[in-house]
């Protein structure tokens, strides 16, 4: 198994990811179109086109498309969770 799990999240108008409970590790994400909402336990940081983030996993967390077009975002998390 590798040590690291890149994924392509297309997320629709007012969807969201799974949320993702606390873990050891890091995840690191791309956004390749559109918008999202970062939610990082009580934190919440919007992401554009072509913006990264990176975040411990030691809160809960997911991310929302609260806009009205397609979001694409790579993720990549270690150790692997999906």
């Amino acid at each position: 198994k590798n040590e690291m799990e890149p994924i392509l999240i297309e997320l629709k108008e007012d969807k969201k990811s799974m949320e993702i409970d606390p873990h050891d590790g890091e995840e690191f994400g791309y956004v390749i179109q559109g918008k999202v909402t970062l939610v990082n336990g009580e934190e919440e940081y919007d992401v554009k086109k072509g913006e990264t983030f990176y975040l411990k996993g030691n809160l809960p967390h997911y991310i929302i498309n609260k806009n009205d077009t397609l979001a694409k975002v790579i993720w990549v998390s270690t150790p692997p969770i999906f």
